[in-house]
């Protein structure tokens, strides 16, 4: 089963917040399961990865596992780091730096349309912009 996923790597992070980017940095991808195989081989060179959330896209009107026209699809609203200008992370596509404004955002309009109570301040969490993302790119 095709699914997309969502993963982190604290060492990236932490390189992408001294060099300036974010430390909300995250590899959107779409593999056929098992992923553990994929994400213990790493990307950027790191192996510290972890996977944070993952979804089957069998029925949500993508064709298959394209993780080029899924990070095509997310790149449109959120801004992927150019694998080209950083030779850290040369030659790795998919790799999105996350303001948490956004995720901010998404998450008080999710909740005023469900109708949801306000609960006060917000705490986000990797799971949070996981969820985010994959919304963005399956949508």
């Amino acid at each position: 089963m095709a699914v997309i996923f969502v993963a982190r790597s604290p060492s990236l992070g932490k390189w992408a917040s001294d060099v300036g980017l974010s430390k909300h940095v995250y590899k959107v991808g779409c593999a056929e399961e098992p992923l553990k195989p994929l994400i213990e081989k790493g990307w950027a060179g790191e192996t510290d990865w972890v996977l944070v959330k993952k979804e089957e896209i069998g029925g949500q009107g993508i064709e298959g596992p394209d993780e080029a026209a899924i990070v095509a699809r997310l790149a449109v609203k959120e801004k992927m780091i150019d694998p080209n200008l950083y030779p850290r992370i040369k030659g790795t596509i998919g790799i999105f730096k996350v303001p948490p404004a956004h995720v901010e955002n998404h998450i008080l309009v999710s909740r005023a349309l469900s109708g949801a109570p306000e609960l006060g301040d917000l705490k986000l969490k990797p799971i949070d912009f996981a969820a985010y993302l994959i919304h963005n790119a399956t949508r």
